[in-house]
Order: structure tokens, then C-alpha cells, then sequence
């Protein structure tokens, strides 16, 4: 909600943006949807510099801000949460999958150092540093999964429900989902 008019560029279907992200972090991405390219562009054409901005009922001009985005977001599912909430999830669903593809380890050392691969890469995708996507974007029990090989045969169960005839995204959203519910259930016994 804080990018400026001059941070996007619209050309047919395709928005690429340009900013600095936190830490100064130069970010780029750019999103193939015509109808997004098409949105952006409207909100360019309005006065002010705000990249995200509408036009009410009443013909007032309004910025989105970030409370809107949160207040949709609870809104629409029902439930408290936030964009931070969407960005964690996508950060610890990205760890898995590269963990994933960093297969399995050796020893100690080697896991460690594919465990700093796989943040890596949710970094590099967040626009982040290593230790702000470890420590705020991946949840710690998928990392413990990893260390204890019970990741690799979560993804392998999904996987072998993708064969049955399952989706292919949300196989490994649940094998995520599968762990972290594991560890919540895990934690509740040991308080109780």
C-alpha cells in the first residue's frame, strides 16, 4: 500500500514493479494478469501519487491503506487475519519446497547448510534478508521437520494422494499444514 504511481509500469497484460523494499532492498516483480495490468492502470490515472486508490460512490477519492487490505482480508475469510499472515504462510510453503528439492543430508552440517539454502531462496522471493525470513517468515517446525526427516515423508504422502487423483498446489500446503498441526498438538500435550 505504500507504492507510488512511479514504482509500476503497465504494458498491455503485464505490470512490472520497481521499489525499494525494507532494509533498501531493491525489489522487481512483475505479474501476468490483464486484469490486475488493467487495475494498476486506472489507479495511475487518478490524481495524486498513491499507486492503490479508488473512486467511492459518493465520487470522493480514497488511498488504500493498509488497515483496508487487513480489513477485507477479515472480512472475506472470516477470520483475524492479515497480510503478514498470507506472506508467512507463503514463506514457509516456499521453505518446504526447497527443502523438498534439497532431498535429504548426510550429516548435521550438511542440513544445516541446506536449511541456509532454502532460506535463502525465501528471501531472495520475500525480498528479504536470511535472518528476517528465518526469523518472521518460516515457521520453525517445518525447519524441525526437515532436521528430523518427517518433512520428506509428509510431502511424500501428499504426493502419493496427488497420484490418486489429488490437486497438484495444495498437496504441499497440506503436507505444511499436516506438520504444524502435528507440532500444535505436541505442545498442547506437554502444557497439559
Amino acid at each position: 500500500t505504500t507504492l507510488r504511481d512511479r514504482h509500476a509500469r503497465v504494458r498491455g497484460g503485464t505490470l512490472r514493479l520497481r521499489f525499494r523494499g525494507k532494509s533498501g532492498k531493491e525489489i522487481e516483480a512483475e505479474v501476468l494478469d490483464r486484469r490486475v495490468a488493467r487495475v494498476v492502470k486506472q489507479s495511475q490515472e487518478l490524481p495524486g501519487q498513491e499507486l492503490f486508490a479508488y473512486i467511492d460512490d459518493g465520487g470522493e477519492q480514497h488511498t488504500v491503506s493498509s488497515q483496508d487490505v487487513n480489513d477485507y482480508l477479515q472480512e472475506t475469510t472470516g477470520a483475524d487475519y492479515t497480510a503478514k499472515d498470507f506472506r508467512t504462510w507463503a514463506g514457509t510453503v516456499l521453505a518446504a519446497v526447497a527443502l523438498r528439492e534439497l532431498e535429504g543430508f548426510e550429516s548435521d552440517a550438511e542440513a544445516k547448510r541446506n536449511v541456509v539454502k532454502a532460506i535463502d531462496r525465501v528471501a531472495r522471493r520475500l525480498g528479504n534478508t536470511r535472518a528476517v525470513a528465518r526469523r518472521s517468515y518460516v515457521h520453525p517446525a517445518v525447519l524441525d521437520s526437515y532436521f528430523d526427516g518427517s518433512l520428506g515423508r509428509a510431502l511424500a504422502r501428499r504426493a502419493e494422494k496427488l497420484l490418486e487423483g489429488g490437486s497438484i498446489t495444495p498437496s504441499v500446503e497440506e503436507a505444511v499444514l499436516s506438520i504444524l498441526r502435528r507440532r500444535l498438538r505436541n505442545e498442547s500435550r506437554a502444557d497439559a
